[in-house]
């Protein structure tokens, strides 16, 4: 039994012995080659879609060599691990430091856009918060301007058309809510944000309809035609036209030729004012 229990012993002597001994064979490395064996370590750890120990492995990286190419790539990497775990304000954070810490990186563009994709991916629907979508409206719109011409762009291209029809749909939503329980004017102030920010959207056709069925309730005769008359002249087939002209007494024609002409931005400004919508 004695033997048994001192074989067991030495066992365990011999591995920690063999543990510090490796530690001892890694530590002695020089610095560069150290955080180069850390930083595949972190590559490994993303094979194994660890993605949390890797962004450890990439954090050690960079200490170990701060404000070198390896430091760089491996803050990157930080911001990409947090991200591939949904991990969004802790990828944010770490990708906005890489942008101020390395702003001489030749990565800054895929960072910008790990960024705008961040705030993307964070979007929920329309009777949800906000802010995810204005936020991401924001980020795509600066890479956008700032990197026009890579191929991130026309990913991001494609995904803001679909952040300001959520944008859109949430004035409207919002806007129903208040006609529901008739808050008129509040009502109105949402539907004029789309009509006046929100034009190329789906819902500008409601929101235009919206505003003739109000301002004819209110008996603002005058406002609810011009709202009708500039859906009649853009959108004069759809089933929102048919609905704004019922509305209205049908001694007043709102139909509008189909021909557009060079007075189109005129016209439009014209009835924009009669609405109170800056241009």
């Amino acid at each position: 039994m004695f033997k048994f229990i001192s074989s067991i012993f030495f066992f365990v002597f011999l591995l920690s012995c063999g543990s510090s001994e490796k530690k001892i064979v890694k530590n002695s490395l020089p610095v560069e080659e150290r955080a180069i064996a850390v930083y595949k370590e972190g590559l490994d750890a993303i094979e194994k879609s660890d993605y949390f120990f890797a962004s450890k492995k990439f954090s050690e990286a960079e200490i170990l060599l701060p404000q070198s190419e390896w430091a760089s790539k491996s803050a990157l990497m930080v911001g990409y691990c947090f991200y591939s775990i949904n991990f969004y304000d802790d990828a944010i954070s770490n990708l906005e430091r890489f942008v101020k810490t390395y702003p001489a990186s030749k990565n800054l563009d895929y960072a910008n856009y790990l960024i705008a994709i961040s705030y993307y991916e964070q979007i929920l629907s329309e009777e949800k918060d906000i802010e995810p979508l204005i936020k991401s409206k924001e980020k795509i719109e600066f890479y956008l301007e700032k990197y026009p011409d890579t191929d991130y762009a026309i990913d991001l291209r494609y995904k803001l058309d679909l952040v300001i029809n959520q944008l859109a749909a949430k004035e409207i939503s919002i806007a129903r809510y208040y006609i529901k329980n008739e808050k008129w004017i509040a009502a109105i102030n949402r539907l004029k944000v789309v009509v006046e920010n929100y034009e190329n959207t789906i819902f500008i056709e409601e929101a235009l309809f919206r505003l003739v069925e109000i301002y004819y309730k209110i008996g603002l005769e005058g406002e609810a035609k011009a709202a009708a008359a500039l859906l009649g002249y853009n959108y004069n087939s759809s089933e929102w036209y048919k609905r704004s002209y019922k509305v209205l007494n049908k001694n007043y024609d709102v139909s509008v030729k189909n021909k557009k002409n060079k007075n189109d931005s005129l016209i439009k400004r014209t009835v924009k004012k009669m609405l109170l919508i800056d241009d």
